[in-house]
């Protein structure tokens, strides 16, 4: 049982980094992505490679896949400075679409549908983290980390040039503020940090496949922080928690076939997210007008 709840939390913490970091392009920047799997799985694989060629260090991976995931946000930053609102999501699901068949045939690189296998326990400083308690503490350590630095860089005046974007960007042109620039600031920093989420996912799971960076995974994320509450803290957190718990539950209630558990799952997400538009459209932690 220690062994399970260990689990549930990491994978917790790497979906709580994962649903942050796109908060901070939905929620602070306005920027709806579909495609928010894609820089979670380049930094998947900008990690392991990093650990299987030269050294399992999570620093240096972490930080290999922030650049990786980062330069490569482009792909995303472009679009977003050009069209808005579902035109931007169109094309973002299209980033998603070229993505995982990308994903799927760089066999070199990605190992193809089969995979990358055999990615060697985390180290930090050259002290072995494999231990799930202490990889959970560094972890928590990094989830801490870009928590603070979210807050940090929203209470500043980039912060603020960009929450005014989001709610109008030809104010915030008349006022003077580099739309172009900002827009591609948070695109970028918001998919390095899904880079590193990737990395620490890749470390954890010893192993990576094209599976786990589907359209579903981004729809998922995107529900933990619309359910959640976008433009806050805490709402990510809270939408990870009982989107990561929910399946966790339902295994335990002998009553519905194993079989059924993921229909089950997906009437309940689709259920929650109607009465949460309909009752509590700012989500569970979210202020009344949806904005912090």
């Amino acid at each position: 049982m220690i062994a399970y709840l260990l689990n549930l939390a990491t994978l917790a913490t790497v979906f709580g980094i994962l649903a942050a970091s796109l908060n901070l392009l939905i929620g602070y920047a306005g920027i709806f992505s579909m495609a928010h799997a894609v820089f979670f799985g380049l930094g998947a694989y900008a990690g392991a490679q990093i650990a299987m060629l030269l050294v399992p260090d999570v620093l240096l991976a972490c930080l290999a896949a922030a650049a990786v995931a980062g330069l490569l946000s482009l792909c995303l930053a472009l679009p977003a400075l050009r069209v808005r609102g579902e035109y931007f999501v169109v094309a973002s699901l299209g980033l998603q679409m070229v993505a995982i068949t990308v994903f799927s045939e760089a066999h070199a690189v990605t190992g193809g549908h089969g995979g990358l296998v055999g990615i060697p326990p985390a180290t930090l400083f050259g002290l072995n983290i494999g231990d799930p308690g202490a990889f959970l503490l560094v972890c928590l350590a990094v989830l801490a980390l870009v928590l603070l630095g979210i807050r940090v860089l929203m209470r500043g005046s980039f912060g603020r040039s960009l929450m005014a974007i989001r709610d109008s960007e030809s104010a915030a042109k008349a006022f003077g503020k580099d739309v172009p620039r900002i827009k591609t600031l948070a695109v970028g920093l918001g998919c390095a940090l899904a880079g590193v989420a990737g990395a620490l996912f890749a470390f954890y799971m010893a192993f990576v496949n094209v599976e786990s960076f589907t359209l579903e995974q981004s729809v998922l994320v995107m529900a933990m922080v619309i359910i959640g509450g976008t433009a806050t803290l805490a709402g990510p957190l809270i939408g990870v928690l009982l989107l990561l718990l929910l399946p966790a539950g339902l295994s335990f209630l002998t009553f519905i076939p194993p079989t059924e558990i993921g229909a089950v799952q997906q009437f309940i997400y689709g259920l929650a997210m109607t009465l949460l538009m309909i009752f509590r459209p700012a989500g569970i932690a979210g202020l009344s007008t949806g904005r912090r």
